[in-house]
This record gives C-alpha cells, sequence and structure tokens, in this order.
C-alpha cells in the first residue's frame, strides 16, 4: 500500500513539476488520475518554493523586478507545462471554425495569434500582481498554486473532448471521493488568508468557471491543454484578487 502512494506521489511530481522526485517514464494507464490526490500537494509545494524565491527577493529588489523573477522561478518549477496548454486553447477556442477544427488547431504545435496574446496577457498579470503583494498576503501564491490544481479534478468530470487524449487518462483514474479529500490543502490555505481568502477563493470559482464554459461551448469538452488553461488562467486571477 505504502509504494503505490509514493509511487502516485511520484507520479504527481512528474508530471506536474521539474523538480527530481518524479516518475516520468512507465506509466500505466489511468496513472495521471490516480495521482490526483496529490495535485493540490503538489501545488503547495510549488508555491511554497516561489514564495520563498518571492519573500528573499523581496528584500533586495523593486517590485516590478520582484515580479519578473518570482515568476521565472514559477515557470521553471513547472516547466512551462500549463503555459503551453494556455497558448493551445488560445489558438483553438478563440477561433471561428467547427469544433473538430478547433481540436485540431488545439494539437498544432506551433504558436497563433490567440496564443501569444493569451500567453502575453496573463504573464503581464502575474508579474504585476506578484510586484504588488504584500507581506500579509504573500501567502496567497501557495493559494494560488494549490487550488489551480484541484481545479483540475472536478472538471475532469465534465464529457472529454479528446478521448485518446491525456484529459480521457486522467478521468479514467480519477475516484471522485478524492476530489473532496484533496480540497483540504485549498481550503486550509484560505482560512490561513483569512477575508482575502475567501475572496481569492471566490476568484478562483469564476475564473475556473469561465475557462469550462467557453471550453464547453466551444469543443463540448474538456481535454489536457484546457487544464493547462486552467491552472493558468485561476493562478492569474487568484494572485489579481489578492491585490485589491
Amino acid at each position: 500500500r505504502e509504494n503505490i502512494i509514493m509511487r502516485n506521489l511520484r507520479i504527481a511530481f512528474g508530471l506536474l513539476t521539474t523538480l527530481p522526485f518524479g516518475i516520468r517514464g512507465s506509466w500505466q494507464p489511468g496513472d495521471s488520475g490516480r495521482a490526483a490526490i496529490w495535485y493540490p500537494l503538489i501545488g503547495v509545494v510549488i508555491g511554497g518554493l516561489t514564495w520563498l524565491a518571492w519573500y528573499v527577493l523581496k528584500q533586495y529588489f523593486p517590485p516590478l523586478a520582484v515580479g519578473v523573477m518570482t515568476l521565472v522561478v514559477w515557470v521553471g518549477l513547472t516547466g512551462g507545462l500549463h503555459l503551453d496548454g494556455l497558448a493551445d486553447c488560445c489558438d483553438g477556442l478563440l477561433s471561428s471554425n467547427t469544433r473538430e477544427r478547433r481540436l485540431e488547431i488545439m494539437k498544432d504545435p506551433h504558436l497563433g495569434t490567440f496564443g501569444g496574446i493569451g500567453l502575453i496577457l496573463v504573464l503581464f498579470s502575474k508579474i504585476v500582481a506578484l510586484s504588488m503583494l504584500t507581506s500579509s498576503n504573500g501567502l496567497g501564491i501557495i493559494f494560488a498554486a494549490t487550488i489551480s490544481r484541484w481545479m483540475i479534478l472536478p472538471a475532469s468530470l465534465l464529457p472529454i473532448a479528446n478521448p485518446g487524449g491525456m484529459a480521457a487518462d486522467f478521468a479514467s483514474g480519477i475516484r471522485r471521493r478524492v476530489i473532496f479529500l484533496s480540497a483540504v490543502f485549498p481550503l486550509g490555505l484560505a482560512c490561513v488568508l483569512g477575508f482575502p481568502g475567501v475572496i481569492a477563493l471566490v476568484a478562483a470559482g469564476v475564473a475556473a468557471t469561465a475557462v469550462l464554459v467557453l471550453s464547453y461551448r466551444r469543443i463540448n469538452g474538456v481535454t489536457g491543454d484546457v487544464f493547462g488553461m486552467l491552472v493558468e488562467v485561476t493562478e492569474a486571477a487568484v494572485l489579481l484578487s489578492l491585490t485589491l
């Protein structure tokens, strides 16, 4: 039993981070979903390391430089995985095409105009928010990283737009009770943050709902790329809400 638990934890590290703790090969079908219970905890690790970098940088650099360098650390910890999904979704979901053509565009590795604009807007939003955070709400970085990855879990209950893709593999392995059990991480952090945490939680819910509604209307479901967009947009929304 312990081996299964540790294997799933390492799979989650391998999927969501560049940290040297993960398993990056020899996965079985559904492994990504079975590892889902650890996704919010991985978010805590990513957010915690990012917060630490932000806190140290804040002591020596002006706000804008802190925002840029903190984001570089954040992207480095994740390998830009979710940014790739964001760009693909912006190119596909925002195009005036049929459902089938949108899915084809999302699979295309080339970056289009909508994808470039989406990346710029999200990255700039994060830089501005990170540069404006104060010591009192800096822990919101950790909250943003964990709530955004938890959002993938309930999103997997929606129809799968690409039956052979990553989202289908994730949905085949996840168990519904895990969605509720793993919520302890983001909800606990929201309580620690107090009222700003409540506002951030609402912002996360609104952002995630907007992404999923757009995806459902455009391609009648979700894909692995949609999960990536979900993470990035939710993180940006949470960070911006903490600047209010």
